[in-house]
Formats: C-alpha cells, structure tokens, sequence
C-alpha cells in the first residue's frame, strides 16, 4: 500500500528535467526576438546615416559650386580695367536735378490722368470767369436801379439834419424826422408806424416792422443810407424812409412823402386859377427858411 502511494506522488509532480528544458527553450526565443529587433534598428540607423550622408555630399558639391562661380566673376571683374568717370559726382547730381522736371513733365503729358486733371482745371477756371462776369453784371444792375431809384425821388437823400431841411426848402415833399429805439411797439412817423426790431452797428444794417395803410411790411437788414420805397394807395409819387444814422438798440432817420396826392392834383386841376394861385400863396403851404423843419402834428395812431 505504501509503494502505491508513492508511485503516485511521484506520477502527480513533474520531472525536474522537463521544466529546465521549458525555461531553456523560453529564454532562446527571447534571445532569438531581441536580437531581431537590435538588427533591424541597426540596419535602418544604418540606412538613416547613409542617406544624410549622401545629402551633406549634395550639398558640399553645391557650395563648392557656388564658390567657384564667385571665384570666377571676382577674377573677370578684377582683370577688367576700370571705366574713367565722365563727370564728378556732384556734376551728376546736379545733370540729374536738371533733367528730373523734364520727365515729369514728359510722364505728365503722356499721362491720361493728367490730362483729365487739365481739363477739370480748365473747365473750373472758365466756371470761376463766368461766375464773376455775372456777379459784375448783377452788382452793375443794382447800382443802375439805385441810381435810377436816387434820379426818381430827385436825388433826395439826406445825410444830415441840415440836408434834410434843404431837401425841405425845395417845397416838393414833407420830411418827417424820427428816433426809434428797439421795441415791438409801433410810432408813428408822419403817414406810417415804425417797430425797430434789431440793429447791427458792425454792418451797419437794420430791420424793422412798418405799418402800412394797414398792412404789415418787414424790412430786414436794410443798409445805412438806403431808401425804403413803397406807393401808397393815394399816390403817384413813392414814400421814402431813410436811416442816417445807427446806433445800439436805436436808429435816426426820415420819411418823405410826396405834397399833393391823387386827390389833391386832381382838385387843383378843377379850381379856378385865381383860387389855386391865392391857395399856392398861404402860409401854411410855403417851405419855411429858418433851417428849421415844420412842425405836424401826428395823425392819430
């Protein structure tokens, strides 16, 4: 029973043998993978090198190339005699500084741009010329109809009080003086009502409000020295205001009417001429002599 038992212990367990061969077997084929793996990274390092190799040669055949090429033009350009310099170099810069606005000049005028430019510059210039012929011509239009204007009212304008009082001499128009200051109320000059509105003692202008039989007219920025003419209703004559003087917030001037208006010619011509000679005579119609002006009284407002 005891041989049995041991008979099959030692079937059970392997032989020492078989497991040394095992491992001996497993250790080559390591050994076999390895050196493989060492060869094939040997024979592509080898291939690596080979190829960079073979490339530095490229390259140094280049540059010696190159060199001797640079060699050879510093040996041509050394044996070539030198050219003598025509002019100095100052002499050349100043030949070239003298030629340059001939160029220009020369690219310009074969330059389309260029001529488009001049055209423009043409057609500004003739727009310019006839602008200003029409601006003579319209200034030379204002001052025959102000020349017109002083020839229709005789030249009467004054530009003082002792101008007025020989405008008034003449018996041809009643003057009436006034000093308006700045205000929206309205005073009344002789046959109107007058509202200053705004003076400009710099441009010497001004702009009021005048009531008219009735009616409202506006008169901005009026100059110095022009007359304001408008027709009454009842007149063949024209009204005249004028302002001769301009101050801060005030002005001075004059209105001028004429004497006799539709009506009043129109009496005269169907009185008797004993009655219009003896009327002509009065005292209440004749222009005073004492440099001073008549005193009106003003109509109601």
């Amino acid at each position: 029973m005891d041989e049995e038992r041991r008979g099959e212990g030692l079937s059970a367990s392997p032989a020492p043998p078989q497991r040394i061969l095992l491992l001996a077997v497993t250790l080559l084929v390591c050994a076999t993978v390895f050196s493989l793996f060492y060869a094939f990274r040997e024979r592509r390092d080898a291939r690596q090198l080979a190829a960079g190799q073979q490339q530095m040669g490229l390259t140094l055949d280049q540059t010696r190339s190159q060199l001797d090429a640079l060699n050879a033009q510093l040996s041509a350009l050394s044996a070539r005699p030198a050219a003598p310099s025509a002019k100095p170099i100052e002499t050349q810069h100043i030949a070239k500084r003298r030629a340059r606005p001939a160029r220009i000049a020369r690219a310009r005028a074969e330059d389309p741009r260029w001529k488009k430019v001049e055209g423009r510059l043409d057609e500004q210039q003739k727009l310019l010329a006839s602008t200003q012929e029409d601006v003579q011509k319209t200034r030379a239009d204002l001052q025959n109809n102000l020349t017109s204007t002083r020839d229709e009212l005789n030249g009467s304008i004054a530009k003082t009080h002792d101008e007025l009082v020989a405008l008034e001499k003449r018996g041809e128009r009643n003057y009436y003086e006034f000093d308006l200051t700045r205000s929206k109320q309205f005073q009344r000059v002789g046959p109107i009502s007058l509202s200053l509105r705004k003076t400009s003692t710099k441009h010497e202008n001004y702009t009021l409000m005048m009531l008219v039989e009735d009616m409202h007219l506006a008169k901005k920025n009026v100059n110095l020295y022009e007359p304001v003419v408008f027709y009454p209703a009842d007149s063949t004559q024209p009204l005249q205001l004028v302002v001769n003087r301009i101050g801060k917030d005030a002005v001075h001037g004059y209105v001028s009417e004429p004497k006799y208006g539709k009506s009043d010619l129109t009496a005269s011509k169907t009185a008797n001429p004993g009655e219009a000679s003896s009327s002509g005579s009065g005292g209440n119609n004749s222009p005073q002599t004492d440099g001073s002006l008549p005193h009106r009284p003003e109509p109601p407002r």
